[in-house]
């Protein structure tokens, strides 16, 4: 089954904690001192804030998946939309593994569609996770190319990515 997938940055991430704590009536499933995550069933939503130096507001929008084929499947749509898919597989950002497909709307809002397979110590990868050079972080699809130089980080603090 989807869940719908909402991130936002936040310039206070304990005020923003506290006030979604009330109103989902319930603490993160997540919490760290840069990022916090609800994985709630009602409604089904993974709702996620970060301070990672970006502009407060919506940071992209997803659908989280459960499977591989479910993923594939979510891609097989997003082509069929006509924007361009960048793939990343394997990649670590906001504490988690995932495989993941980014896209933009026509308006430009980022989708991230994603397959989230297990945790991770840090927010960010390393440079050998990174299958772009830049889909987590890169604020516009259009710019993201396959990632060609091993020695790329995608994901660094100044990017600020997912």
């Amino acid at each position: 089954m989807n869940r719908f997938h909402v991130h936002l940055n936040v310039a206070d991430l304990d005020g923003s904690i506290r006030f979604y704590t009330q109103l989902f009536a319930a603490p993160p499933s997540v919490r760290k001192d840069d990022y916090a995550k609800w994985m709630l069933e009602d409604p089904r939503i993974n709702f996620a804030i970060s301070n990672t130096g970006r502009a407060p507001g919506i940071d992209h929008l997803g659908l989280q998946v459960d499977s591989t084929a479910e993923l594939s499947a979510l891609g097989i749509r997003l082509d069929a939309a006509g924007g361009t898919v960048v793939p990343e597989d394997a990649t670590v950002c906001c504490y988690a593994q995932s495989d993941k497909l980014w896209t933009e709307d026509p308006q430009g809002t980022r989708w991230e569609t994603f397959h989230t397979f297990g945790d991770a110590t840090t927010y960010y990868a390393g440079e050998a996770a990174c299958a772009t050079d830049g889909a987590a972080c890169t604020p516009k699809v259009s710019a993201m190319k396959p990632k060609v130089d091993k020695g790329t980080s995608c994901c660094s603090p100044e990017a600020a990515c997912c």
